[in-house]
């Protein structure tokens, strides 16, 4: 029983993950996986793992990457099989890099995590608007989704051309700017001690080795929610908060819309033109 509030077991948890294996795949394929684990359910103290150095079958692709400490081998999820072998460590969220093996030092999607330090849907909906508009003013499309927690996630998807660092670089400096138009309601500060209310613009889910919660990852909260695609338009109209979608709707959610990033790969984009323009703005 892994969410024991709402009668969620395990097999059910698989079996969520096994229905959306056709739309979460493409999102997922060969990033490096790390692993929230709830062996005793969400009532019960979690812990995060990266390497699976030991205890693993023979046919799981793994990618082996330097840490500061040593190696890590990450799993990697290729198939609706490693997905589920993944969900059977009880593993309720895979938490994925921004880059694919076997390159894994040049991203291939940019994120930006909004944060929001007290419950307010009107200025966290205002944020993630006024991000849009910011990267459209740099040329770049962006997609969203609900984080399945507290905010929402803003992606975009880049030709992987540019490494780690000028990725981490550009998405420091898209938010830095943010924070200047807005210093009223947003905020880059990390501690919410220091945030004062504001909503945080984390972009430090760009670094070497750092993860976000996979397109259509369970979250270990009550109710089970998902961090789920939806519409810039959703968005606008207050139709979808961050914790909108969740295990038992999600089968509705997909009959109804289907895989809204199925077109993200198609959209890739060079941060050099964006980088130059963003310049002229700071």
């Amino acid at each position: 029983m892994l969410f024991p509030a709402d009668g969620i077991t395990k097999g059910e948890l698989a079996g969520y993950y096994e229905a959306i294996a056709p739309a979460m795949l493409p999102h997922v394929r060969a990033r490096p996986v790390t692993m929230e684990r709830f062996p005793a359910g969400i009532d019960k103290k979690g812990f995060i793992q990266k390497d699976v150095s030991k205890g693993f079958p023979a046919w799981l692709q793994r990618v082996e990457v330097p840490q500061k400490d040593g190696v890590v081998h990450h799993p990697l999820i290729t198939d609706t099989n490693s997905l589920l072998w993944v969900v059977n460590q009880n593993t309720i969220t895979p938490h994925v890099w921004p880059s694919r093996a076997p390159d894994v030092y040049h991203p291939d999607i940019c994120v930006f995590d909004l944060d929001p330090s007290v419950d307010d849907s009107n200025a966290l909906r205002a944020a993630a608007l006024a991000l849009r508009v910011l990267l459209e003013e740099l040329g770049l499309p962006s997609w969203i989704k609900t984080s399945g927690s507290k905010g929402f996630h803003i992606v975009v998807p880049l030709d992987g051309k540019a490494d780690t660092g000028e990725v981490a670089g550009f998405a420091n400096a898209v938010g830095t700017l943010l924070v200047k138009r807005f210093p009223d309601h947003l905020t880059q500060e990390f501690h919410k001690v220091d945030r004062r209310g504001r909503i945080l613009i984390d972009t430090g889910r760009n670094g070497y080795s750092a993860t976000f919660a996979a397109a259509y990852a369970v979250r270990p909260k009550p109710g089970a929610p998902v961090s789920a695609p939806c519409t810039w338009e959703e968005v606008e109209s207050g139709d979808v908060s961050p914790q909108a979608f969740n295990v038992k709707n999600m089968a509705a959610r997909m009959d109804a819309a289907g895989d809204l990033w199925s077109d993200l790969a198609k959209r890739k984009r060079s941060l050099t033109r964006a980088i130059a323009k963003l310049r002229k703005r700071q």
